[in-house]
């Protein structure tokens, strides 16, 4: 009854232990999936202001393992990262969360949720960078997607582009009460600072060179923003019945002649990068408690034949 046998379950373990640097063990059901770095440091600053403090009880990182208490977490000197280290803010039957820096591209975002999906998590969230495509967008919005276009092609043999990728209300609507509590946003004050839309993923980094062959297919997709890993962790979530979103924050707007320069990407991740982990940390504490009430569930994902427990 279950999705995977058990030597695909052993292997993906051993996978994340040596991608991640932490034990399977560690990994908590709320997970975030980021490609930079300046996110997990701003997690580790936040954990270590709640580690003991009521709702977690511990915090694991690669080369340290678990602390309980921010007075004992010291990471050693010339530390060799794996190549994507995860974070983990342990709580009461690990319901904590989960940060991993991914990287960059869909080939990473796919080797990861491949993995850890053996672990039945309760959500993944995307919380990453894009490019605009709207000229309306400025630097520093928010983006939700509502809907993918997946340009990633990784995973057409098993998904094929053609079927859809369901938003998940549930975590759809704990990401919009998240950025109203985190950026005291709404109504119409909010629509100016977040779009909801369509993002497509893309495999291409230098995706703006081929625009020309790009344009009718954007334009017919109604697509505000481009990355290269939502719509694959998203399809992943699809394929492993798990609850997926995406909030992505707008860094350059190269159709419009905004790209990252030294001076203002600086600027940017100042001005953002804390806030936007912040919406994330309430998205996922909002979607706990939706969970132990039983109301944060993946029976939407469910195929037609499959058993309850999967």
């Amino acid at each position: 009854m279950s999705l995977f046998p058990a030597l695909r379950t052993d292997y993906s373990l051993q996978r994340l232990k040596h991608y991640t640097g932490t034990s399977p063990s560690d990994f908590q059901k709320f997970v975030i999936f980021t490609n930079y770095q300046r996110y997990v440091d701003e997690f580790i600053q936040h954990a270590k202001s709640v580690i003991g403090k009521g709702t977690y009880k511990g915090f694991s990182s690669p080369g340290v393992g678990i602390v309980t208490s921010a007075n004992n977490y010291k990471p050693p000197d010339n530390i060799k990262l794996p190549q994507m280290p995860a974070y983990h803010l342990i709580g009461e039957n690990n319901e904590g969360i989960t940060i991993i820096n991914i990287g960059v591209g869909p080939s990473n975002a796919k080797t990861i949720t491949d993995h850890i999906a053996v672990l039945r998590s309760h959500c993944w969230l995307m919380l990453g960078h894009c490019g605009g495509l709207r000229d309306t967008q400025t630097l520093g919005d928010f983006v939700l997607a509502h809907a993918y276009l997946r340009d990633d092609q990784i995973l057409d043999e098993v998904l094929p582009p053609a079927i859809p990728l369901p938003t998940i209300a549930e975590v759809q609507i704990a990401l919009t009460e998240a950025i109203s509590k985190v950026m005291k946003l709404s109504g119409s004050e909010m629509k100016n600072h977040v779009r909801t839309g369509t993002v497509v993923t893309t495999d291409d980094r230098n995706w703006e060179m081929r625009y020309a062959s790009l344009r009718k297919r954007l334009n017919q997709s109604r697509a505000i923003a481009i990355d290269m890993e939502s719509a694959t962790i998203a399809a992943n979530g699809y394929r492993y019945r798990v609850p997926y979103g995406t909030l992505l924050c707008v860094s350059d707007k190269p159709l419009h002649g905004e790209i990252k320069l030294p001076g203002t990407a600086e600027e940017f991740y100042r001005s953002r990068v804390s806030q936007h982990l912040n919406i994330g940390l309430e998205a996922m504490s909002i979607m706990h408690e939706a969970a132990q009430t039983g109301t944060l569930h993946s029976r939407k994902l469910r195929s037609l034949d499959d058993p309850v427990f999967r």
